[in-house]
């Protein structure tokens, strides 16, 4: 099938894609979304005191992420949204795990204690979205392209801040923003651009690898990527609640609430990416995807928990490889849950990708990240902005983007108020609701008429 035919897609949505290009393809979302995958566990693991138990807290998430996208690409059962969903560790839950955790320490519980608290806690807790994805029909007026698209938008631009100082050398970097982690970040990003321009089908669909290779390879060379540990332990088996299953509802209902507000962020993803491959985002095909997606979100995070991972979502960086490598084939979706869970059953593999400079991951996510927030105001302009629209989106970015800024503006909230408002993505999307269900629409005629003067102002 000609691009032309998928609209500027290598590959349809539908359309089997050979094994060679779809492993390509899928390592290039693997490689775009590992390192938030394995984050999450890495910050909660150090705040509770977890770190006897870290190695296998990340393998398992790889696992359960591996899982969920597997079940969101293959849409079995109405299980699934049917599309390139990479599932991801969620970084939303992490003042609410954090918080329930120390709460779990300080009655004097044991690590084992935390995490058969946190898990079992988040098992129940997945409940959430699997019972609201019943409900999408009724909820439809809540997801309209104004707000899903500013969601999106907002998700990205978030993502880019990971994205810049990762380029810089990463967090904890002794040479941070050093002239050397700006070159390999800038080398590895002209030549994701510089492939992702090509004619040839196969350069445009390995730029994010390739470009990876040519950063890693830079950076080997001038003595800063080096592997190490790599062999430690070769396999690991996983579990159903090592360590035990315990409730309490005191820790439930926040990571509940958060769980409700992530859905809202999924919508987003799931809308983005009907874009992206060429779906509509407005008939009943649409409705019943974000109604698969959102129930494998659920069943995704139940799956987490019994595997002692935290709560899972659909990333939005995935939305960005497609837009990059012209690949929406829904089939690519299982080479990622195949490499995911392998890296998951087999730590060396996941070790060797984790290794990955920082500068290098950097540059290779800007492009990608860039990618999402021009989908996400894609979607916001699908039909021409009302006065009204253009209030409802300028104070979702303005709400989101301020509190992103200037964290501390929730400091004397009350903690479930900052866990609920802490991203730009979640204030955002949060403000953009409460503005849509509050402001009166504008009637057909009204509306008409605001645009038509606007188009005067603008002529004089």
């Amino acid at each position: 099938m000609s691009d032309e035919k998928n609209g500027g897609l290598l590959y349809g949505l539908e359309q089997r894609i050979p094994p060679l290009p779809a492993f390509f393809s899928a390592l290039q979302h693997v490689l775009a979304g590992l390192v938030g995958i394995i984050t999450p566990p890495l910050i909660i693991g150090a705040a509770l005191g977890l770190g006897e138990w870290l190695p296998y807290l990340i393998s398992m998430s790889l696992l359960a992420s591996g899982i969920g996208t597997f079940l969101q690409s293959n849409r079995v059962w109405g299980i699934g949204a049917g599309m390139i969903c990479m599932q991801g560790t969620s970084f939303a839950f992490l003042g609410v795990a954090i918080a329930g955790g120390m709460w779990v320490k300080g009655q004097g519980g044991t690590p084992q204690d935390i995490m058969a608290m946190l898990f079992g806690v988040n098992f129940v807790a997945a409940l959430v979205p699997c019972l609201v994805s019943r409900f999408i029909e009724p909820l439809k007026r809540i997801f309209t392209p104004v707000i899903t698209g500013s969601v999106i938008a907002l998700i990205g631009i978030s993502l880019i801040k990971v994205s810049v100082i990762n380029w810089c050398g990463g967090e904890q970097a002794k040479a941070f923003a050093s002239m050397s982690n700006i070159a390999l970040g800038a080398g590895t990003l002209g030549t994701i651009v510089l492939l992702s321009c090509a004619k040839n089908r196969w350069l445009r669909l390995s730029s994010v690898v390739v470009g990876i290779a040519v950063g890693c390879a830079a950076a080997a060379l001038s003595g800063s990527f080096q592997l190490k540990g790599v062999g430690d332990v070769w396999f690991r088996l996983p579990q159903l609640f090592p360590f035990g299953f315990q409730f309490n509802s005191a820790i439930f209902m926040p990571i509940a609430l958060v769980s409700l507000v992530c859905i809202l962020e999924a919508v987003g993803d799931l809308t983005a990416n009907c874009l992206i491959s060429q779906q509509s985002i407005d008939d009943e095909a649409f409705r019943s995807r974000l109604k698969g997606g959102i129930l494998a979100d659920g069943i995704s995070c139940m799956v987490a928990a019994m595997l002692c991972a935290f709560p899972n979502t659909t990333f939005a960086q995935n939305n960005g490889v497609i837009q990059m490598t012209g690949v929406a084939s829904r089939y690519v979706g299982r080479y990622i849950g195949g490499i995911l869970i392998l890296l998951g059953l087999f730590p060396p593999f996941g070790e060797i990708l984790r290794q990955i400079p920082a500068p290098v991951l950097g540059g290779a996510t800007m492009v990608m990240f860039g990618c999402v927030v021009a989908a996400g105001i894609r979607i916001i302009t699908q039909k021409p902005l009302t006065r009204r629209d253009m209030l409802i989106v300028g104070l979702a970015f303005g709400f989101g983007l301020g509190i992103e800024a200037v964290p501390a503006f929730l400091t004397h909230f009350p903690p479930i108020v900052g866990n609920l408002f802490g991203s730009a993505a979640t204030s955002g999307g949060l403000v953009a609701i409460v503005l849509n269900l509050i402001i009166p629409e504008e009637k057909p005629a009204a509306a008409a008429a605001t645009r038509s003067t606007d188009d005067r102002a603008e002529s004089l």
